[in-house]
């Protein structure tokens, strides 16, 4: 499809859990980068460590920041579909989906809104010329290189960087997809999403981006993750062809 103007500002939608340390200092950075009208959604999963509260505050004061509390921590793909209702419910044009540990360098930000006035998904990417990550050992590497591979041959599609998590899209994107039916909860989560709008028709472009690993806080990436990822992405290649 040809990009057009989008239909309203952009919004940020940042799920968060146990993330107090870096949650002030990253909406601070990202605000900057932003054009006029835009927001800053903080997706918060009930953080026992005050992450909520933080939001909380970051809210009232400062007009551009909304927070949305959830009951529990249900995953990365729940809480991303949640922010993304939101968003659209609010009159969103363009839905930006990033980490908030630093890990996406807020500084990215305006390559991903200016590719957006030419694709429909922009994902800042680490696998395209210029691209590249930061402080990851060689089985985090591998892990997440070989993982994007898997996905790229398994689905068929020419997407370098499938799993990554550092996105623009187009609110007709979110509007074509349908929300219900995506319940990856890890980072199955990224590879479906883009995957859906391959399949919808849409133009995905790559920019390049350098993913740092998070300095403060832990990661939330675990075996169970990758699992997923296994199983699921056959799954999404196998329903796809039932329905044609």
């Amino acid at each position: 499809m040809t990009a057009t103007e989008p239909r309203g500002p952009a919004w940020v939608v940042l799920p968060t859990y146990e993330e107090a340390e870096n949650l002030e200092p990253f909406v601070a950075a990202v605000l900057p980068k932003l054009p006029a009208g835009a927001r800053v959604l903080i997706v918060d999963d009930n953080s026992p460590d005050g992450t909520g509260e933080i939001a909380e505050r970051l809210e009232k004061e400062d007009e551009r920041v909304r927070v949305l509390h959830r009951e529990r921590k249900e995953g990365l793909g729940p809480a991303y579909i949640a922010g993304f209702r939101r968003a659209l419910a609010e009159g969103a044009g363009l839905v930006l989906e990033m980490d908030a540990d630093f890990s996406h360098d807020p500084a990215y930000l305006p390559r991903l809104l200016e590719a957006a006035k030419r694709a429909d998904l922009v994902i800042g990417s680490r696998y395209v010329e210029g691209g590249g990550v930061r402080n990851w050992g060689p089985l985090r590497r591998a892990i997440s290189r070989g993982g994007s591979a898997y996905a790229r041959f398994i689905l068929g599609v020419e997407v370098k960087d499938l799993t990554g998590g550092f996105k623009c899209f187009r609110r007709e994107v979110l509007e074509a997809i349908d929300l219900d039916a995506v319940d990856a909860r890890g980072y199955a989560f990224q590879i479906e999403m883009t995957y859906r709008a391959l399949e919808a028709g849409f133009e995905v472009a790559e920019v390049p981006i350098v993913f740092r690993d998070r300095e403060v806080g832990k990661s939330k990436m675990d075996s169970s993750i990758v699992g997923e990822a296994m199983w699921r992405v056959p799954r999404m290649r196998f329903n796809d062809r039932r329905k044609k």
